[in-house]
């Protein structure tokens, strides 16, 4: 008897793993900007200021009167660093999309 070759059946993991490597490595070099991680970094820190402030929001509802004034800063400094922080979010975009 002679052995018959066939053909192989096509390997599809590895296919699909080559087109989401390329898919990958495409995205990548597209959305890869100077400034992402900064971008990023930057976002992140908003993101712990908000809930910063939520807290101190949260913590006028039974803080004692004579800590209020101390609340009341700590509100006032946090709002200023969301308005710093917003402010170099959108010098970071600037200069990514003049």
């Amino acid at each position: 008897m002679g052995s018959v070759h066939g053909q192989r059946p096509l390997n599809t993991s590895m296919l699909l793993r080559t087109v989401m490597l390329y898919m990958i490595m495409t995205v990548c070099a597209v959305a890869f900007h100077d400034n992402t991680f900064a971008v990023f970094d930057l976002k992140e820190q908003l993101q712990m200021l908000y809930i910063n402030m939520w807290e101190l929001l949260y913590q006028l509802e039974y803080v004692e009167p004579h800590q209020r004034a101390v609340v009341y800063e700590e509100i006032a400094h946090i709002r200023s660093e969301i308005v710093r922080v917003i402010t170099e979010l959108l010098a970071q975009d600037q200069t990514q999309h003049p």
